[in-house]
C-alpha cells in the first residue's frame, strides 16, 4: 500500500498533463516548422516531458511549505514522497532532459541549457517577485515551440505560437497567484496580487489574454495553419475569456478554464496544422 501511494505521489509531482501538454508544443512547434517525425523533434518532445516533470518536481521541493496550505492534497504536503525523494526525481528527470536535448542542434540545446537556468533561477530568486516570476514561467511555457522548432532547425517560424503560448500562460500565472494569496503571505512573499492588489493583478491578466485573443488569428493569416485551426480556437479563446471573467469572484474555478483553454488551444494547432496537410 505504501509503495503504491508513493508511485502515484512520483506521478503527480511531474505534473503529468502539463508535462505531455509541453511534450505536445514541442512537436507541434516541430511540425510548424519544418518535420514532426524525425529523430530531432522525438528527441526534443521526449526532452520537454522530462524536463517540465523535473521542473514540477523541483517547485514542490522548494514550495513545500507554502504547498501545505495552499495545496495541502499535493504529494509532499500530504507525505506520499519525502522531500529527498521529489529533489532526487527532478535531478534524474532533468539528467534524461539534458542528455537528449544534448542530440539536437546548437539552437536547441542553447534553449534547453538557457531554459534550465532560468527554470533555478525562478526557484531560487524569482518566484514570488511581482510579475518576474509570471513572466519567467510564461516564457518556458511559450519556448517549448521554439524548443520545437530549433529541433528541426527553424526556430522562427514559431515565433508566433511563442507569444500565443507565452501570453496564455501568463494570464493563468496571475490568476493562479491570486488564488494562492493566503498562502503567499504566510511566505512571505511579494507576488503581484500582494504588490498591487488582486483587482490590479486581475486587470493586468486581462490585458495580457486579450493580446492573445488580438493575435490568435495570425497563424491563419500568414498560411501557417487551415481554416481549421480557427474553427477549434475561436471556441478555445471563448473557454479563457470566460475563465478570464470568473477570476473576479472564483479564482480556482477561473484559472482551470483558462487552462482548458489553452489545452483546446493545442488541439487548434495540430487540427490547423494537419488541415494545411490535407
Amino acid at each position: 500500500m505504501q509503495l503504491q501511494s508513493t508511485a502515484r505521489g512520483a506521478v503527480e509531482l511531474t505534473r503529468p498533463g502539463n508535462a505531455l501538454a509541453a511534450g505536445a508544443l514541442t512537436l507541434v512547434g516541430a511540425g510548424v516548422a519544418g518535420d514532426p517525425v524525425t529523430s530531432a523533434a522525438v528527441a526534443a518532445t521526449v526532452a520537454t516531458v522530462f524536463a517540465t516533470g523535473a521542473g514540477m518536481a523541483i517547485n514542490d521541493y522548494f514550495d513545500r511549505e507554502i504547498d501545505a496550505i495552499n495545496r495541502p492534497d499535493r504529494p509532499l504536503p500530504r507525505g506520499a514522497v519525502s522531500p529527498r525523494f521529489a529533489l532526487g526525481q527532478s535531478v534524474v528527470m532533468f539528467t534524461m532532459a539534458v542528455g537528449l536535448a544534448l542530440m539536437l542542434p546548437i539552437a536547441a540545446i542553447a534553449i534547453a541549457l538557457f531554459n534550465l537556468m532560468l527554470l533555478i533561477a525562478y526557484t531560487t530568486a524569482f518566484k514570488g517577485t511581482p510579475g518576474a516570476g509570471n513572466g519567467v514561467v510564461a516564457f518556458l511555457g511559450g519556448s517549448t515551440f521554439l524548443f520545437g522548432g530549433a529541433a528541426v532547425e527553424n526556430v522562427s517560424a514559431t515565433a508566433v505560437l511563442f507569444v500565443l503560448a507565452a501570453v496564455a500562460t501568463f494570464t493563468r500565472e496571475i490568476i493562479k497567484d491570486v488564488e494562492d494569496v493566503p498562502g503567499d503571505k504566510a511566505e512571505g512573499l511579494n507576488t503581484l496580487p500582494i504588490a498591487i492588489g488582486s483587482r490590479r493583478a486581475l486587470g493586468i491578466a486581462a490585458v495580457s489574454l486579450l493580446i492573445g485573443v488580438v493575435v490568435s488569428p495570425v497563424p491563419f493569416l500568414r498560411g501557417t495553419f487551415g481554416i481549421g485551426y480557427l474553427l477549434v480556437v475561436v471556441p478555445a479563446v471563448g473557454v479563457m475569456l470566460l475563465g478570464m471573467y470568473q477570476s473576479v469572484r472564483d479564482p480556482a474555478r477561473g484559472q482551470q478554464n483558462v487552462k482548458r483553454g489553452m489545452y483546446l488551444a493545442i488541439v487548434a494547432f495540430v487540427v490547423g496544422r494537419v488541415s494545411m496537410l490535407l
